[in-house]
C-alpha cells in the first residue's frame, strides 16, 4: 500500500500549467522513482477532468472524468496499484519477446480495472 513515500513533483513542478497530452492543463503531476507518473489535467470550460497514469517503457493509459472530485480520488487511489504493477515488469519496457508476452495480461488487468 502506498504511503506516497517516493511520489513526487514531476519534473519539480515545471510541468504545472502547462498542455498536457490530453489537451487540458496540468493541475497535478507526480513520479515515482522515475519510473511512474501520474498526470492530471482539467479543463473547467467543457467539464475535462483526466488523469494518464504511466509506466516509463510500458503503459500510457488516460482515464476521463466529469468532475474534478472523481479524478483526484483517481489520480490517489491508482498509486499503489501502479506502484504494485511497476514492481513486476522489466524497468525501461521489454527486454525481450517474452518480456512482452508475459506483461500482456498484467498490463490489460491494469487497464480494465481502471476504465
Amino acid at each position: 500500500m502506498s504511503t506516497d513515500a517516493g511520489w513526487s513533483d514531476y519534473e519539480g513542478g515545471a510541468t504545472l500549467g502547462g498542455m498536457g497530452s490530453q489537451g487540458g492543463t496540468i493541475v497535478r503531476d507526480e513520479g515515482f522513482l522515475g519510473l511512474l507518473r501520474l498526470t492530471y489535467e482539467a479543463d473547467d470550460s467543457r467539464s475535462f477532468h483526466v488523469v494518464t497514469c504511466g509506466i516509463s517503457g510500458w503503459l500510457s493509459h488516460p482515464r476521463f472524468f466529469d468532475n474534478a472530485a472523481e479524478a483526484l480520488h483517481a489520480f490517489e487511489s491508482m498509486k499503489p496499484a501502479l506502484e504494485e504493477l511497476g514492481t513486476t515488469l522489466p524497468e525501461g519496457g521489454p527486454r525481450s519477446t517474452a518480456d512482452g508476452r508475459a506483461a500482456g495480461p498484467l498490463l490489460a488487468a491494469f487497464r480494465v480495472r481502471f476504465s
